[in-house]
């Protein structure tokens, strides 16, 4: 399995509760409604700092994590029409681009 982490914030201009509001009640929703995301994506998650006293400030807004099977799931996902023309386009809407990292993982489970 493969894990992708898009480290992500927000657009300038934009408040944190807007992008949190976009990101979970528009994108995520875009996001699944495409037949590929039922078709070759495992797992996705999308998640916000919360208050936590005692640690450092968040350096992101949020974080999207998407799971594959595969690279050719990840390559297959990333190509379709779908993906390019109705949900990459909503990206750049709340999420400023030059701003993402991305951590790409194998996760394995120790506990």
């Amino acid at each position: 399995m493969i894990k992708f982490a898009f480290m992500i914030n927000r657009i300038d201009g934009m408040t944190f509760e807007e992008f949190v509001e976009h990101h979970r009640n528009r994108h995520a929703p875009l996001f699944t409604s495409i037949p590929e995301a039922r078709q070759y994506v495992k797992k996705y998650t999308v998640s916000h700092p919360v208050p936590a006293e005692g640690y450092p400030s968040p350096a992101y807004d949020g974080i999207t994590e998407i799971w594959f099977e595969s690279w050719a799931d990840h390559d297959a996902f990333f190509a379709s029409k779908n993906y390019k023309e109705l949900v990459n386009p909503d990206e750049s809407k709340f999420i400023d681009m030059n701003s993402v990292a991305v951590m790409v993982t194998e996760e394995r489970v120790v506990i």
